[in-house]
C-alpha cells in the first residue's frame, strides 16, 4: 500500500503506530553480522514511556496545546480548554471536514488535530534518535470504516495527507494484524516448521483479525502477500467497551431509562452522545443545555436530572468517560470498582463488579468473537485448524473478551504478544525492508 515518495538523504525510516487510545514510533536495526536478525528501538515519547496516550488538549486561555499524559494532566487539572480523545476513530466521517470549539473563541478543524498529534510523535522521535524522520510506514485498521469501502479509502487518504502536512514525504501502509503477526513470527526458531496464526489485534477503535502463514524461514521474506490467508475486522474495540461500561453503569444514575408523566421514557440521545467521546463536546452547546433544562418536568427523578444538568454545565462528560474507563480496567484485574462521582453530587460512587461488566459488554464481544469465526471461514478454514492465537493491542488486556475468543478456537494455542508493542515492532521491520527494497530496485 504505496503512498508517496521523497528525496530520504540520510534520513531514518520509521514505523508509528498511531492508536486510537495510544500510540508508538520505532525502528528496526538488521544486526551487520547477522541480516536474518533485528532488533527494534523504540522512541521514548514521553517521560521515558515507548508507548503515549493519543491526546491533544487545547488551553482556551492562550492557546498552548500538550500531548499524552500531560494533555490529561492538564484536563484533570481543570485548565479551561478541551481535550481530544480516540481522533483516529473519526478518520472517514464527515467531521474531519469540520470545525470544533476549543473554548474562548478558539477554533480547530479536527484534520488539523490529527497533524498536530503526529508532528509532535515525528519531532520527539527525531530529538532522540537526531535524525531526520520523512520514511514512514503507518499502521492501519483492516477497515478503518465498516462496510463502507468510499469511507474507508477516504480515511486513509486523510491520514496520508495528516502524516504529509506533519512532515513525513513518504508515507507506506501496512494491516496493523499483519505488523503483529511479523512480530510473533521473530518469536519461531525453524524446529517450528509452518503455523496458522490467527492474529486478534483488539485495540482502543478496532477489532482486527488476520490468518497468516508463519514460520521462521519465511520471516525474511519482502513479499508475504501469499502467506496472508484471511483479513477481517470491525469498528468495535476499547472505546466501544467504555461507553458501554459508561451507559449501563453511570448514565442511569443521570437519568438514562428513567419515566416521566404518563410513562413516557425520558429522551435518550443526550446519553449516548455524553457516553461518545467525540461527541461529548456538542452536550456542552448553550443552546442544547437550555433545551434540557426545559425538560425538568419530562423527568419523575427530579434529582436525576439535577445529576444531568450538573455535568452538562460543569463540562464534565469527559470525566464520566475517563472513568469509565477506569473502571473497566480495573474490574478486568481485581474483579471489582468504586466508580467516584463526587463531583456531580456529594458523597455520590457506584460499586461496579465483574458480572455487571460481562453482562455490559456481552454484545460487543459476541460481535468481535463471531467476526474471528469469520476470518477463518474466509481463509477457507476450519475453526480447529488455526494452530495459534497472537493476542495484541490494549483491549486483549480484558480476559473476559480472550476467555471467549480462545474458546471459539479450543485447539489454538493462546500467545499473548506485547499488548503496546506488538504491532509497532511489525510495523518496524515492515519499514525497514520496504525502504531497503525500494533503495535496491
Amino acid at each position: 500500500m504505496k503512498s508517496g515518495h521523497g528525496n530520504t538523504g540520510c534520513a531514518l525510516c520509521c514505523a508509528i503506530d498511531f492508536g486510537t487510545s495510544n500510540s508508538a514510533v520505532a525502528r528496526s536495526i538488521s544486526d551487520p553480522a547477522n541480516p536474518e536478525i533485528t532488533r527494534i528501538q523504540f522512541a521514548p515519547l514521553e517521560h521515558g514511556a515507548t508507548s503515549m496516550p493519543t491526546a491533544v488538549f487545547y488551553n482556551a486561555d492562550d492557546g498552548s496545546r500538550s500531548f499524552g499524559r500531560a494533555a490529561i494532566v492538564a484536563y484533570v487539572d481543570g485548565y479551561d480548554g478541551r481535550l481530544m480523545r480516540s481522533i483516529k476513530s473519526i478518520l472517514g466521517s464527515d467531521l474531519m471536514d469540520e470545525v470544533t470549539e476549543l473554548g474562548n473563541g478558539l477554533q480547530i478543524r479536527y484534520i488539523d488535530v490529527v497533524v498536530a498529534y503526529l508532528r509532535h510523535i515525528r519531532q520527539v522521535a527525531q530529538l532522540h534518535w537526531q535524525r531526520p524522520i520523512d520514511r514512514v510506514v503507518i499502521g492501519r485498521p483492516v477497515f478503518f470504516v465498516d462496510d463502507d469501502p468510499r469511507r474507508d479509502a477516504k480515511a486513509q487518504q486523510t491520514l496520508l495527507a495528516a502524516a504529509r502536512a506533519a512532515g513525513m514525504s513518504s508515507v507506506e501502509f501496512q494491516f496493523e494484524p499483519i505488523a503483529a503477526a511479523l512480530d510473533y513470527e521473530s518469536r519461531l526458531q525453524a524446529s517450528d516448521g509452518e503455523r496458522l496464526v490467527m492474529v486478534a489485534d483488539i485495540g482502543g477503535g478496532t477489532s482486527d483479525f488476520s490468518v497468516v502463514r508463519a514460520s521462521a524461514a519465511a520471516h525474511g521474506r519482502t513479499d508475504r502477500r501469499a502467506d496472508i490467508l484471511a483479513n477481517h475486522g470491525l469498528h468495535i474495540a476499547g472505546t466501544d467497551f467504555d461507553r458501554a461500561v459508561n451507559l449501563a453503569k453511570i448514565m442511569p444514575t443521570l437519568g438514562m431509562n428513567g419515566g416521566g408523566p404518563g410513562g413516557l421514557p425520558v429522551p435518550s440521545k443526550i446519553y449516548f452522545d455524553l457516553a461518545t467521546w467525540h461527541l461529548i463536546n456538542t452536550t456542552y452547546v448553550p443552546n442544547r443545555i437550555i433545551e434540557l433544562r426545559m425538560m425538568r418536568n419530562m423527568y419523575d427523578d427530579s434529582l436525576a436530572h439535577q445529576r444531568l444538568m450538573r455535568v452538562l454545565e460543569q463540562h464534565r462528560g469527559h470525566d464520566l468517560a475517563a472513568r469509565a474507563e477506569s473502571a473497566k480496567i480495573e474490574v478486568s484485574e481485581s474483579g471489582g470498582a468504586t466508580i467516584e462521582l463526587g463531583f456531580v453530587e456529594p458523597g455520590l460512587e457506584l460499586s461496579f463488579v465483574e458480572r455487571e461488566q460481562q453482562v455490559a459488554l456481552q454484545a460487543e464481544v459476541d460481535r468481535i468473537v463471531e467476526t474471528a469465526r469469520q476470518t477463518v471461514k474466509m481463509a477457507q478454514l476450519a475453526h480447529d485448524r488455526v494452530d495459534a492465537i497472537y493476542f495484541t493491542g490494549g483491549s486483549t488486556g480484558l480476559d473476559f473478551l480472550a476467555t471467549q475468543l480462545a474458546a471459539a478456537f479450543p485447539r489454538a494455542a493462546a500467545v499473548r504478544g506485547d499488548r503496546f508493542a506488538s504491532v509497532v515492532s511489525g510495523l518496524a521491520i515492515t519499514a525497514e525492508r520496504r525502504f531497503a527494497a525500494q533503495e535496491d530496485a
